[in-house]
């Protein structure tokens, strides 16, 4: 079976997590495709695979007679989508011999102007949304890569070391390291399949954080407001202009660090303020969270203590963990141009489970899937990449 088949089959299972809830999985859906990836898993003859309480699914492929000396493998992509679109009743279409014009998906349209790569995509089999949800390549494309490539190992006989296999449930909400038992994993290093374009590799994230400025204020009449109301919500846009306007995600990109609103909600007594803190730089990092704390501390003196900021980091760049053993990098590369593609390794504007992992032990760059546009309607993967992106992972298991 191609990667792509298993992927159509994937994305119809409901796996969106959620960042409010306090279980573990965030979802139920997360836990109902572990499942039906154990059954699949052990149908094409893996011997160990499981799912541990917390809805992880671990698995290993032992190596192949005569390799069990060759230093083992592991493959990593997540169960959920993300909460930022609709992921429920998800109706993937089918485009052979993709035009490389646009598309109308229902009530938007899929064009070159808005995605100009649509255009080297000409005369691929495209998969798209109807328009209506998001498609769910992140990672649900990841997942039917690392299977796709595992059954081959199996089925065509190719010799191989030992390859361990984790599937992780609430990345998409920041937790899919959280549980994750690097031990039992039983690997030195491993890579993340969740990545975009094929030929690119990533071992760069951001250092990232999160604040929440809650801002108290003093509502009274406004006909005897004078020297009495402090207006919380208007304060808390005296703080958003506080912040450097040019350096928020809209105006940044490459290694370029922001602040970033996220919500801000509120009235005259009380108002909140949650920010994301991003730099790839350690020392621009720790820089930006002392202005916001700065920014504050100016409030308060201005309007009396008004102000209560929490700032908590939630991940470093993973690139100081890689960086010392870097040869796993170069193995990526090789892979990459083995299959006729240009290696480029890129930053990552964001963070994945790799950043954690990397800081647990566990050196994890980031592989592509092939997806484009995530977390929202106009998402989109081709079968040819899907396929390119297993070559890859293929090439990076057997090189000696």
């Amino acid at each position: 079976m191609r990667a792509y088949e298993r992927f159509l089959n994937y994305v119809k299972v409901f796996t969106t997590s959620d960042e409010t809830s306090d279980t573990v999985p965030t979802t139920n859906g997360q836990r109902v495709l572990a499942n039906i990836l154990v059954d699949e898993l052990k149908s094409i003859g893996v011997p160990e695979v499981e799912v541990d309480e917390k809805g992880y699914l671990y698995a290993t492929l032992p190596a192949t007679a005569g390799l069990e000396n060759l230093e083992a493998i592991g493959f990593i992509a997540h169960l959920d989508t993300a909460p930022d679109a609709k992921g429920e009743g998800v109706n993937p279409v089918i485009h052979e011999n993709y035009s490389g014009e646009d598309i109308k998906l229902g009530d938007i349209v899929l064009s070159s102007k808005m995605f100009p790569h649509l255009t080297t995509l000409k005369g691929k089999t495209l998969i798209t949304t109807d328009g209506t949800t998001l498609l769910g390549a992140d990672d649900k494309a990841g997942v039917a890569e690392i299977i796709t490539v595992v059954e081959r190992l199996i089925t065509e006989n190719i010799p191989h070391r030992k390859v361990c296999v984790a599937f992780t449930p609430d990345e998409e909400v920041g937790r899919g390291a959280d549980h994750f038992n690097v031990e039992k994993f039983g690997v030195p290093y491993a890579y993340t399949v969740d990545g975009s374009e094929p030929g690119i590799i990533e071992y760069e994230t951001f250092n990232g954080a999160a604040a929440k400025l809650t801002i108290k204020g003093v509502s009274v009449h406004p006909g005897s407001a004078k020297n009495v109301m402090k207006n919380a919500a208007q304060i808390g846009c005296e703080i958003a202009a506080m912040l450097p306007e040019n350096e928020t995600p809209a105006t940044t990109d490459g290694y370029e660090g922001f602040y970033h609103l996220i919500n801000f909600s509120g009235a005259t007594e009380e108002a909140v303020l949650d920010y994301i803190i991003r730099d790839h730089d350690k020392t621009k990092f720790e820089a930006r969270k002392a202005k916001v704390q700065e920014v504050v501390d100016t409030v308060n003196k201005k309007y009396g203590d008004v102000v209560t900021a929490e700032i908590k980091d939630s991940y470093y760049n993973m690139a100081d963990k890689i960086t010392p053993c870097f040869f796993i990098v170069d193995k990526a590369i090789a892979a990459t141009k083995a299959v006729g593609l240009e290696a480029k390794c890129e930053p990552i504007r964001g963070g994945t489970d790799g950043s954690k992992l990397s800081f647990m032990g566990l050196p994890c760059p980031n592989l592509p899937t092939g997806g484009r546009a995530f977390h929202g309607p106009y998402e989109h993967i081709t079968v040819e990449d899907m396929d390119i992106c297993c070559e890859t992972i293929l090439n990076i298991i057997t090189a000696v």
